[in-house]
């Protein structure tokens, strides 16, 4: 006798994980204004910040199953390249200590710096190369450095000054991790599935992770992107610029499929186990 074997779901589907996110987030708003305790706090900026980065890896993983990246390598992409990323990029900014827009177009370069660098090692050891890998792959590094800068952002603005007293500010928070729940997809996430495109496609070609000019031409014009997104005070420029990020990015995955817009990729064939009685 003979059943398929199938591997469960290591994770509830995209719209659920962002559903049961934002249930939780709201309820820990609605006890933090009924109790006014500050214990709550934390569990608010956390909630927040990762709702939309980790629906969003949920969502690139429901569409790209590959057995390339596996759950480990996922949680290790999101974790350990989201911190390393921000702790190098804060290092490195530290030192740099430009202003204006000479330090508006640093932090752009600084930071696609060591998320590319963060890309190339989460993926050491995979084999063979693929664009949508590197998509999935590469956003997952991104949204995991817009996870924890969201909540930096928004523990900075828990604290308020009213008068001379500096007070702390549920609703500075909320509207801190809204504003950035709504532009996290056309932020870093965005940002870093392109250049992981980039780094597998060159990776593809050349039997191995290696820099080419598409790579850098494509780290180049994602950091652009970044500084024109940093330099604007307006919806209609974020617009703007998330539609030309967009555009290759949804190019790359049609072509890295070859079918419609947004296809599923065909699931693996169930291996089969013959059951002797």
């Amino acid at each position: 006798m003979s059943e398929p074997i199938t591997a469960e779901r290591w994770a509830p589907a995209w719209w659920a994980v962002f559903l049961i996110g934002l249930a939780l987030w709201v309820a820990a708003i609605g006890v933090a204004e009924l109790t006014h305790n500050v214990i709550v706090l934390p569990t608010i900026v956390l909630l927040g910040s990762f709702l939309v980065p980790v629906a969003a890896v949920v969502w690139y993983l429901d569409h790209d199953p590959s057995p390339a990246l596996s759950p480990r390598r996922i949680l290790v992409a999101f974790i350990i390249g989201g911190v390393v990323g921000m702790l190098g990029a804060s290092l490195l900014e530290y030192w740099l200590r430009s202003v204006g827009l000479l330090g508006t177009i640093e932090v752009g370069l600084i930071e696609e710096l060591v998320k590319a660098v963060s890309i190339v090692v989460v993926a050491l050891g995979i084999r063979p190369f693929h664009i949508r890998d590197g998509i999935v792959l590469g956003s997952t590094v991104g949204f995991g450095f817009a996870a924890l800068e969201s909540s930096g952002y928004a523990l900075a603005s828990l604290f308020v000054v009213q008068g001379h007293q500096l007070v702390l500010s549920l609703t500075s928070v909320v509207v801190t991790e809204l504003i950035r729940g709504v532009l996290a997809p056309f932020g870093h996430g965005m940002w870093s599935a392109i250049l992981g495109a980039a780094i597998f496609s060159a990776a593809a070609r050349r039997g191995g992770l290696r820099l080419s000019m598409g790579v850098i031409g494509t780290y180049l014009a994602v950091s652009a992107l970044h500084t024109a997104f940093d330099s604007i005070n307006g919806i209609v420029g974020y617009i703007v610029v998330s539609i030309i990020g967009l555009v290759p990015l949804i190019w790359l995955w049609r072509r890295a499929d070859g079918g419609g817009v947004f296809p599923r990729r065909r699931q693996p064939t169930p291996i089969v186990s013959s059951v002797v009685p």
